[in-house]
């Protein structure tokens, strides 16, 4: 029996904690300013960024899914999420959208065979919000950067917020069954923290003489709902991961795993965005 003191192979020390969280730290402040100088310029440069965002889900999804012919599907989809962009940038109908929407969700379940014509068609509207509805978002005449900016406030609250609260306090699973890490003090904490963070980006609206159509208190209620639809969303997307047996949707992001694995939460609250949205407009 040898000692440790004797042996001449040293045990190798176990790596830094504090190096996984160094990585996601960089690797989201380089998102968040991409996110927030795109915002800025608007127009094309931000629609491009979010078409980008689109087709990697769009991959990521078909991937983890094992839609075949995948290479083919994946071009289509790409295609189609490519014309959604070119229709917004020209101001075209909502007839054209829909029109659009149809042809490539037909292309691609004509290619694939079972359930994969499901995983098909899904992986395309989930990746079209996120290509339509943050530059919408930006063009709306009522909510506009500031709009957008509450959107982003949400969401990075929520998600910085749960994460921390979450390894501080610990505590009962939220959905172990699904997601063994999260907690419920990580879910208050992050549902609280949206609310202030969304109350912050309409009082400072305000100070520069914009302001979102709901109030305060409004934003502050939207707010807290669109934090629990962030963290649903977040959920629903580990529920996809388990079923397909996959850690990450990919490795595209250092830190993060891939597209999808940081934007399940926004792509939650895009919906409830776009639910409104056309809630309003084919209501008045």
């Amino acid at each position: 029996m040898v000692s440790d003191q004797g042996s001449s192979l040293p045990s190798s020390p176990k790596p830094a904690p504090s190096k996984e969280l160094t990585t996601r730290i960089l690797s989201a402040v380089v998102m968040i300013a991409l996110a927030l100088l795109t915002a800025y310029w608007g127009g094309w440069p931000f629609a491009l960024f979010w078409l980008a965002a689109g087709v990697a889900i769009m991959v990521e999804w078909t991937d983890m899914t094992g839609v075949e012919p995948r290479r083919l599907v994946q071009a289509i989809l790409g295609s189609g999420l490519g014309v959604l962009t070119l229709l917004f940038l020209t101001d075209a109908s909502f007839g054209l959208f829909v029109a659009a929407c149809l042809v490539f969700l037909a292309a691609s379940i004509v290619l694939t065979k079972g359930a994969q014509k499901r995983w098909a068609a899904s992986s395309f509207l989930y990746a079209s919000l996120i290509v339509l509805v943050p530059p919408i978002v930006r063009d709306h005449l009522e909510l506009g950067i500031l709009g957008l900016l509450w959107m982003f406030a949400v969401v990075w609250a929520t998600d910085i917020a749960a994460y921390f609260t979450g390894r501080t306090f610990g505590g009962p699973k939220l959905y172990p069954a699904i997601s063994p890490k999260k907690t419920w003090s990580g879910f208050i904490g992050g549902v609280v923290a949206a609310a202030l963070g969304g109350v912050l980006v309409a009082w400072g609206g305000e100070k520069y003489g914009l302001s979102l159509p709901f109030g305060l208190l409004g934003t502050a209620v939207i707010s807290i709902v669109a934090s629990i639809a962030s963290q649903i969303g977040d959920l629903g997307e580990s529920a996809l991961k388990r079923h397909c047996n996959v850690k990450d949707s990919s490795h595209l992001i250092p830190g993060h795993g891939g597209v999808m694995d940081r934007l399940d939460g926004f792509w939650a609250v895009c919906f409830i965005v776009a639910a409104v949205l056309l809630t309003v407009h084919f209501t008045t």
